[in-house]
C-alpha cells in the first residue's frame, strides 16, 4: 500500500486523529491534510484537498471524516476520477472496494462508533478491486464525468 490521504472537518478531527493510528499500526504511511482542531471550518475545503491528490496521483487512497460523512464523500465526488464511498461498516467498506474500486472512504466521527471506524479502514485499505463485471461499470461512471464537462 502507498500513501493515503486523509484530512477531516472540525467534527471529524477526533475520528481522523483516531484513524491515523489505525493507519500507524498498519504501517501505512499517510499525509495528513487537515483540519488541525476543532475549530469551525468547511469541509468542502478539504475534501477538495484530498480528492485532488488522488485524484492526481500523490495518494492511492484516501479518507475523509466529518459529522456524517456525508458532505465530504459528496464533495470529494465532484472531482473527476474520484470514487468516495460513504462506509458505515465492514460490508460497505469491502463492497465499495471490491465492487466500486472506492479510492476514498467517508466516515461519520458523530455517526459511527470509533471500533466500527477501525474495521471500516482496515476492511478499506486492504481489499482490491473485484474487476471482472464491475470493471465495465467503472468504465460508465468514467464515461459520466466525460459527458459531464
Amino acid at each position: 500500500m502507498h500513501k493515503v490521504l486523509i484530512a477531516s472537518d472540525h467534527a471529524g478531527f477526533k475520528g481522523k486523529e483516531f484513524i491515523k493510528t489505525t493507519l500507524d499500526s498498519m504501517k501505512i504511511p499517510y499525509e495528513d491534510l487537515g483540519t488541525t482542531s476543532e475549530d469551525s471550518v468547511d469541509y468542502p475545503d478539504y475534501a477538495e484537498k484530498v480528492a485532488l491528490g488522488v485524484a492526481g496521483g500523490a495518494a492511492d487512497r484516501g479518507v475523509l471524516v466529518c459529522g456524517s460523512g456525508i458532505g465530504m464523500s459528496i464533495a470529494a465526488n465532484k472531482v473527476p476520477g474520484i470514487r468516495a464511498a460513504l462506509a458505515w461498516n465492514e460490508e460497505t467498506a469491502r463492497l465499495s472496494r471490491e465492487h466500486n474500486d472506492a479510492n476514498i472512504v467517508a466516515v461519520g466521527a458523530r455517526t459511527t462508533p470509533f471500533e466500527t471506524i477501525d474495521t471500516i479502514i482496515r476492511t478499506f485499505m486492504t481489499t482490491e478491486f473485484s474487476d471482472g463485471r464491475h470493471q465495465q461499470r467503472i468504465r460508465k461512471i468514467a464515461q459520466i464525468e466525460k459527458n459531464d464537462q
